[in-house]
C-alpha cells in the first residue's frame, strides 16, 4: 500500500473533465495542508526552544 503510494506521489495523472481536476487538485491541497500543520509546530518548536535570557 505504501509502495503505491510513493510511487503515485509526483506522478502526473491525466484527468478528462473539470470535476476530475478540481477533486484531483483538492486532494493536493488537502496533503499540502496536513503538512503544514505537522512540520509547522516542530518548526516552531526548533526555533523557540532555546533559554530564554
Amino acid at each position: 500500500m505504501l509502495d503505491t503510494l510513493f510511487n503515485s506521489i509526483g506522478e502526473v495523472s491525466q484527468v478528462f473533465t473539470v470535476v476530475d481536476y478540481y477533486q484531483y487538485i483538492k486532494g493536493i491541497e488537502y496533503l499540502i495542508c496536513v503538512a503544514f500543520f505537522i512540520i509547522f509546530p516542530m518548526f516552531y518548536r526548533y526555533i523557540h526552544n532555546g533559554k530564554q535570557d
